[in-house]
């Protein structure tokens, strides 16, 4: 899916707001959304275009049951958990860039050093070590963003 730099995410300044989102991308009051319109309101909530591929992927339900497009119930079920998604995707990334203090795209046993004593004093530094250990896979002493993705998605 390309990028493109549009308005703040609604999920990061309005949430709840789904069904306005709805209604502003519904052009001409039809009660559902085009491909057209969901790729407005795509933009409108997280800040991106989707493509043609994730467009119709999103559209397969409602045209499999022969409906002229989205309806409200399935544009907030969709989005609801679009956002949910992406709530847990930004989270983390915001976690991992706070421990990569140098903007290196990866995690040393020093940044873990540092970001357990900032967030948990009271654990041994050998907590922070033997953490590290269990997410360094290949014993490179780095863990990059997937590795640290990975073992986030459990928690």
């Amino acid at each position: 899916m390309s990028r493109v730099l549009g308005p703040e995410p609604v999920w990061r300044w309005e949430p709840g707001s789904l069904e306005g989102v709805f209604r502003e991308c519904d052009c001409g009051g039809k009660g559902y959304l085009s491909g057209e319109d969901l790729k407005m309101a795509v933009v409108t909530i997280f800040g991106y275009k989707p493509s043609k591929m994730e467009t119709d992927r999103m559209m397969a339900p409602a045209l499999g049951k022969h409906l002229p497009g989205m309806s409200l119930d399935q544009f907030l079920s969709l989005m609801s958990s679009k956002v949910a998604t992406q709530d847990g995707y930004e989270q983390t990334r915001q976690i991992f860039t706070a421990f990569d203090v140098h903007c290196r795209s990866f995690l040393s046993r020093e940044d873990f050093k540092r970001a357990f004593a900032s967030v948990a004093p009271h654990l041994p530094e050998q907590t922070a070590f033997e953490a590290f250990r269990e997410l360094d896979w290949d014993s490179d002493g780095r863990v990059s963003y997937k590795d640290f993705e990975t073992v986030m998605s459990y928690v």
